[in-house]
């Protein structure tokens, strides 16, 4: 089976189980029950998460300009703001969660020259944006587990990937101590680039940190946003149960069998909230697709952008 026969096989059973999803939740839970739920009182809430949602593609675009260090001070704010809004607009095209982040790192580096350095920001942008996920998750979970009985494969998913993503980290930092096959970095010299790259952070460890700083900021944000999704359908939920069951959703939305995790978000919010809350699964529903509004400002945004840099080519 030749690489284009698998992409496309793939293709197919990632927009499969999206559709069998959303087609399984909605025979469930019928669409008319869920939409009662959206009304005129969800409208400051929806404010809310818009604003929210400016904010952290703000704190993003500041996270990547610190990682470039002084190629970051050299290039405005609105630059990275209207890459990061670019690479939204794919996330939201493709069939991966991280197909804009791609997008926009080619770009970037193509206009700017810096592709090595680019990549190596966003990667470690992404890594400790999921590691500040997982802090707060850890730290939300004694107050959520003494009164939940959540089952053990989901705290067991977030475990294992918040270790795979320390790891990840580490070994970026550390990357130029391991020695590429000399045939390889002759056929792929970028390689050998972007483990300079990765390891120059060793010695910026404020731009590290305040990486890190970003990315508290980024999930504390993410949590409003997530607690608004509830207060606009008017079934408050708090934020520490708000916190691990966002970490979860997104960890398993992250496994990549599915078209950016729809379908399974759906299914997953009602095994949690209602499965364990008792929340009405129609309640559930309208406060997840919500969560869609975001993603479709992210990508308005991002259209404006491509359409002014087709435009100035």
């Amino acid at each position: 089976m030749n690489a284009k026969l698998k992409k496309i096989l793939s293709t197919f059973l990632k927009v499969a189980i999206s559709l069998g999803g959303l087609i399984y939740i909605f025979y469930k839970v019928p669409f008319g029950e869920v939409s009662s739920h959206w009304t005129s009182t969800a409208l400051p809430w929806v404010g809310v998460i818009l604003l929210c949602t400016v904010f952290s593609m703000m704190v993003q675009a500041n996270r990547w300009r610190g990682l470039l260090l002084d190629d970051g001070k050299a290039i405005p704010f609105r630059t990275f703001y209207a890459y990061i809004a670019l690479g939204y607009f794919f996330n939201n095209l493709l069939p991966s969660g991280f197909g804009g982040d791609a997008v926009k790192t080619i770009a970037f580096g193509k206009k700017f020259g810096n592709t090595a350095n680019s990549v190596a920001a966003v990667a470690i942008s992404r890594v400790m944006g999921l590691i500040a996920m997982f802090i707060c998750f850890f730290a939300t979970l004694p107050f959520v587990i003494t009164r939940l009985d959540i089952p053990v494969a989901y705290t067991g998913a977030v475990c294992g990937v918040a270790l795979l993503c320390v790891l990840i980290i580490i070994g970026g930092l550390f990357s130029d101590k391991i020695k590429l096959p000399e045939g390889l970095t002759r056929r792929i010299p970028f390689l050998q680039k972007l483990q300079n790259a990765f390891s120059v952070y060793r010695g910026h460890k404020k731009a590290f940190f305040m990486s890190g700083l970003d990315s508290v900021w980024l999930q504390i944000s993410s949590i409003v946003i997530h607690y608004s999704y509830f207060q606009a359908v008017g079934v408050p939920v708090d934020l520490a149960t708000i916190t691990v069951f966002m970490t979860i959703t997104i960890t398993i939305t992250m496994l990549p069998i599915s078209i950016n995790g729809i379908g399974l978000r759906e299914n997953l919010n009602v095994s949690l909230f209602t499965g364990l809350l008792g929340i009405p699964a129609d309640t559930v529903l309208a406060a997840a697709l919500i969560g869609y509004i975001p993603m479709l400002f992210q990508a308005a945004q991002g259209a404006v952008v491509l359409s002014r840099y087709k435009s100035t080519k």
